[in-house]
């Protein structure tokens, strides 16, 4: 990945906090200013990440985004498959093939597999990525978490496996699943349940989101929606498995493993792209 990802991540992260301190909408200079960086480098650095203006990109990253994205890109996943395949928006038919490791398997808590793994930067910070010799089983983000306990986060799911560093065995479907180029893999390592749920993420399209009882409903179990909130926040491999794109009814974010920053950084990054 270009090591300019991380820079452009720590700005946008910046930003978020600038715009939730301020009284009112920021200009261009005033934002800019927050960063100790000049309007024209921050434009820079905001159109080369993204791809639009700061100010088009502060309305995304705006509080109140997440309630206009469900008045307006709500899906109900009934709908999902014809929704995504309407247009180019839906990234994972393109290039994502996936499988799901057996309930057996997953109840012995990895044993027997081998877990390569290695640091990567990301659009939206430093990445830990793992992969089984089938697919990436892990992907979460430390902007927020912090390296060493992102790491042990995704280890401790599969106590039972070997874990070796490597890197560049897995690096082709890190980088498929940032450009979306080439193709990523992924192995599904979960209870039965959970992966029902990550399946049904997996039908949201990009620059839309749905809801937790939406995702309870699809499932079959419309009466688990918390157990399917669990299930969301438990999701080991995320942005591929787009667990940011689950809200709650009302609108509000909800929780996100790695840290509402980056939910947030990556809601606004798939809507400025969509649109630019």
């Amino acid at each position: 990945m270009d090591q300019s990802h991380a820079y452009h991540y720590g700005v946008m992260r910046r930003a978020i906090d600038a715009i939730d301190t301020a009284a009112a909408p920021l200009a261009l200079e005033e934002l800019a200013a927050r960063m100790e960086m000049s309007p024209a480098h921050f434009q820079r650095v905001f159109s080369a990440w993204v791809g639009v203006s700061p100010k088009r990109y502060q309305q995304y990253l705006a509080l109140g985004h997440a309630k206009a994205l469900l008045r307006a890109r709500h899906t109900t996943l009934e709908t999902a498959q014809q929704v995504g395949l309407s247009g180019s928006g839906r990234l994972h038919d393109l290039f994502l093939r996936w499988e799901a490791m057996s309930p057996g398997e997953y109840g012995a808590g990895g044993a027997g597999l081998e877990i390569r793994h290695g640091q990567f930067d990301s659009p939206f910070g430093p990445a830990i990525a793992m992969g089984t010799a089938r697919g990436l089983c892990g992907l979460g983000f430390a902007a927020e978490t912090g390296v060493a306990a992102t790491f042990d986060d995704l280890r401790a799911r599969w106590p039972e496996a070997r874990f070796t560093e490597d890197p560049d065995a897995i690096a082709p479907w890190v980088e498929a699943a940032f450009t979306g180029r080439g193709e990523a893999r992924l192995q599904l390592i979960g209870a039965p349940f959970a992966i029902k749920v990550w399946q049904a993420l997996l039908e949201v399209p990009t620059g839309h989101v749905t809801t937790y009882s939406d995702i309870a409903a699809r499932i079959g179990a419309p009466r688990a929606v918390r157990a399917a909130a669990t299930a969301v926040g438990r999701n080991p491999v995320s942005w591929l498995i787009p667990c940011h794109r689950a809200l709650r009814k009302s609108g509000a974010l909800g929780g996100y493993h790695w840290g509402l920053p980056v939910k947030r950084a990556m809601l606004a990054w798939e809507a400025a792209r969509g649109e630019a």
